[in-house]
């Protein structure tokens, strides 16, 4: 029983994507040349390339089992699909905006002989109607951030991360539509039939995700001092703590931390006894 898990072939979100893969251990066996489908270090799950926003549609419809894409290209495609885990990374949000000068502070402002163009019209629509109101929807493929300014429409809906683009362009944003990720999803039969290895690629993803910004910390301890360590000493789950054969009574001890905690907590380790301090990367928490 094989998997195919669909990736951006292109776009912000690609490397990242594949990076993620690679650290949860499904490299791709041939990274340096990207065919269609692309095996990885394990046999029975391929990589399937394909754009962003036809990914919810391959993974709803089955020709691949699992995909990595945006929560808004997933709501824009109405896709039926298994939204398993968020990648924590693409962080965006679809927003309604208008020219600075338009006199539009809110949705209160919006006249019904408006119009709105956008790269999302079934989200677009959807935002309209909750709001009560009937604009003629104006679909886009790219440069939404102009269209105010060459007489196509009045507002936009786009996507932004920091608002910067749209503040360059002299466009305010009036509201926010759609706060959206990267998801990790999966075709609901594939997820009923292929579960075990479905949850495996999960699991893996998932135990990269939260091994970010953790470190292992270790080192000796003299057991007159381990109470002073245990007292400074924050871990995710209790200290690890062995004996360690010298001819002076020692412990080996060992946690895992935050790595914002790492500089100040070395410092306050030395003053409380350890030595032989280590402070190692890890690769997954599962």
């Amino acid at each position: 029983m094989k998997i195919k898990i669909a990736v951006p072939s292109k776009g912000r979100i690609s490397d990242p994507s594949i990076e993620l893969l690679e650290r949860a251990g499904l490299g791709l066996i041939d990274k340096n040349n990207r065919k269609l489908i692309s095996k990885t270090f394990n046999e029975n799950i391929e990589v399937m390339f394909a754009r962003a926003s036809d990914i919810p549609e391959f993974v709803n419809d089955g020709v691949a089992d699992m995909g990595i894409t945006g929560v808004d290209l997933i709501k824009e495609n109405e896709a039926d699909v298994c939204e398993l885990l968020d990648l924590r990374f693409g962080k965006t949000k679809l927003v309604l905006a208008a020219p600075e000068d338009s006199g539009i502070d809110s949705v209160g402002d919006i006249r019904e002989d408006m119009k709105i163009a956008t790269e999302f019209p079934v989200l677009t629509e959807k935002y309209l109607k909750e709001n009560d109101l009937d604009l003629k929807i104006v679909k886009l493929s790219g440069s939404t951030e102009a269209a105010p300014f060459i007489g196509i429409a009045d507002l936009i809906t786009d996507l932004t991360s920091t608002g910067t683009t749209l503040k360059m362009n002299h466009l305010k944003i009036i509201d926010t539509i759609l706060d959206s990720s990267i998801m990790l999803i999966a075709n609901n039969e594939s997820l009923k039939n292929k579960k075990e290895l479905i949850e495996s690629v999960s699991t893996s993803i998932k135990g990269v995700l939260d091994a970010a910004r953790k470190k292992l910390i270790m080192m000796n301890v003299d057991e007159a001092d381990l109470g002073k360590v245990k007292d400074v000493m924050p871990s995710m789950g209790g200290l690890t703590i062995s004996e360690v054969l010298s001819e002076k009574r020692t412990v080996a001890v060992q946690a895992v931390i935050d790595e914002k905690e790492v500089f100040d907590l070395v410092n306050d380790l030395r003053n409380a006894g350890a030595r032989d301090i280590l402070v190692v990367p890890i690769e997954r928490i599962i």
